[in-house]
């Protein structure tokens, strides 16, 4: 039991910072990011001996966290009215507030995206993985995950044109975000 914990904590380590910064982006608007975390944590350690390659640690984490999140943003369908917080905590007390509302801001935008895409372009530009690794996360081809990335920039750029142009925003919060999909 201490050995297969020992094994599952060094392959967690290896991932941490960009599986957490996946959870944040995933998670923004229906549930904690950190619960989110916690879950999928306790899940992967759960069945950690149902991994048989342990070089698919991180598509085996990955997968997990879509599901709890897929599971989640199904059950909410259910309820009454839901109002997502306007305020999460980012975990970096280092950011300041227009830095938050940028983050902010970009998360939103990202949640209009189709699941595909919102999945491709955290996993590509915010978490920093490659093509590659992204194609195998979501089990597709390299070109897949291009033309994803591609829509999800179009149609990003889109949504900052056009509030742009209803809001007139100018100064260094939208140009942060414009330049990132412009």
């Amino acid at each position: 039991m201490k050995d297969k914990q020992e094994e599952f904590l060094i392959l967690y380590k290896s991932i941490h910072e960009s599986f957490a910064r996946f959870c944040h982006a995933r998670a923004y608007g229906l549930m904690d990011p950190e619960d989110l975390i916690s879950e999928t944590v306790l899940k992967a350690l759960e069945n950690f001996d149902k991994l048989r390659n342990k070089e698919a640690f991180l598509s085996f984490m990955f997968t997990i966290a879509k599901n709890i999140v897929n599971t989640k943003h199904r059950r909410s369908k259910f309820k009454g009215n839901y109002i997502v917080e306007d305020a999460h905590s980012i975990s970096d007390e280092e950011i300041d507030a227009e830095m938050r509302y940028d983050v902010k801001v970009l998360y939103e935008a990202l949640n209009k995206l189709s699941v595909k895409e919102k999945e491709a372009i955290i996993l590509f530009e915010i978490s920093g993985f490659s093509i590659k690794e992204v194609a195998k996360i979501q089990n597709s081809g390299e070109s897949a995950v291009k033309q994803r990335l591609k829509r999800g920039r179009e149609n990003l750029a889109k949504q900052f044109k056009s509030d742009q142009l209803k809001h007139e925003v100018v100064g260094t919060r939208s140009s942060i975000l414009m330049s990132m999909f412009l």
